[in-house]
């Protein structure tokens, strides 16, 4: 028996034999793909607004270069608001990602587990005080690791059981976007626009300060979660196997769970609560590129950024009505989906039963 464990755990920790080509091409045409409607979107959302700017020109004025004034325009404006959609999308989508992979169901992602209400509820009390708007990404990331801490409190008996953690999740995003309405009630009325944006997701008025302090935090969570890859294939196994081949389950899985809940409040403390990106980006990307693997996990945060800033183009310039935040148009893709995919789950459950 000991030689099979061995065998099997050999074989598991030994690096993954190579997928089939065309899986492989397939993966980084997608990631080609995604980087030319990044590098499209990114264009547009410096060249187009109340100044319009030929794309060669507001290129150069995003890399210092041409006209004083197309450079004040695109990098003190423009280019933050655009950098902030990339950053809060790749967070989000690879929370998401984590996430569904962790609980190995396709509803989890940081709304149904309340780190989002979190962030909007830290973000809602700071404006609630008076304290500077300086001080607001850092409540909302305060919030959101809030949000983590009930979680864990709640949710941890004896081990992590994801069913457990999806109930208190919902039971935590419904408590605390309570108390962000009740908040928002007993605001005065010139404090009621402030709180549109943490209540619904906007990447309206960010500064290159908020922009490169989440950026690197960002960056850091990202790289824990391509580490953490290789524990996510081995939980995949199942906890018995897992168990087997010298894997701490529970461990593993906080690893996993801390990392997401960074990812999202990180993001959410940029951005507030934007809906939908979380939830569905990683199953467009399981649906196009296959399997879980480092390479759809890398497209999985290129395509949450290409989702966020082109919302946020929409919404910008395509709406009728101007100044809506990005959440709306995020949230407005959301609700059909989420209902597809319940409605998947129980055709599933339903075909499972018979």
């Amino acid at each position: 028996m000991s030689d099979v464990l061995k065998t099997e755990k050999a074989r598991v920790t030994a690096p993954h034999p190579a997928k089939p080509a065309h899986a492989g091409r397939r993966t980084l045409l997608l990631t080609g793909a995604a980087l030319v409607v990044l590098l499209a979107l990114v264009t547009c959302s410096v060249a187009i607004g109340e100044t319009p700017l030929a794309p060669d020109a507001a290129l150069q004025g995003l890399l210092g270069l041409g006209d004083g004034a197309d450079v004040l325009i695109v990098q003190q404006f423009r280019a933050p608001r655009m950098v902030a959609a990339i950053i809060a999308g790749a967070g989000l989508a690879v929370a998401g990602a984590l996430l569904q992979r962790m609980f190995r169901n396709p509803l989890a992602s940081p709304d149904v587990m309340g780190v989002t209400g979190g962030a909007s509820f830290g973000a809602v009390a700071m404006l609630a005080a008076g304290a500077s708007q300086a001080l607001i990404p850092l409540a909302a990331l305060g919030g959101g690791l809030l949000a983590a801490v009930l979680l864990g409190v709640f949710g941890w008996r004896s081990g992590v059981s994801a069913t457990r953690l999806v109930l208190v999740g919902l039971a935590v995003q419904a408590g605390l976007t309570a108390a962000v309405n009740f908040m928002v009630v007993r605001f005065p009325t010139e404090l009621a626009g402030s709180a549109l944006q943490w209540t619904t997701g906007s990447v309206y008025g960010r500064t290159w300060t908020e922009v490169w302090a989440a950026g690197a935090a960002v960056v850091v969570a990202l790289a824990a979660a391509f580490l953490l890859h290789r524990k996510l294939a081995v939980l995949d196994l199942g906890d018995d196997s897992a168990g087997a081949l010298g894997v701490n389950t529970s461990t593993a899985r906080l690893q996993v769970l801390v990392t997401a809940v960074a990812l999202a409040s990180l993001a959410a403390a940029l951005t507030g609560p934007v809906a939908f990106v979380a939830l569905a980006v990683p199953h467009m990307v399981r649906f196009l590129a296959g399997p879980p693997t480092a390479g759809t996990l890398a497209l999985t945060g290129l395509a949450g950024a290409v989702l966020l800033l082109a919302s946020d183009l929409v919404a910008q310039h395509l709406l009728p009505v101007s100044g809506l935040p990005v959440g709306v148009v995020t949230a407005t893709l959301g609700a059909p989906w989420l209902l597809v995919l319940m409605i998947r789950q129980s055709s599933s459950v339903n075909r499972s039963v018979r």
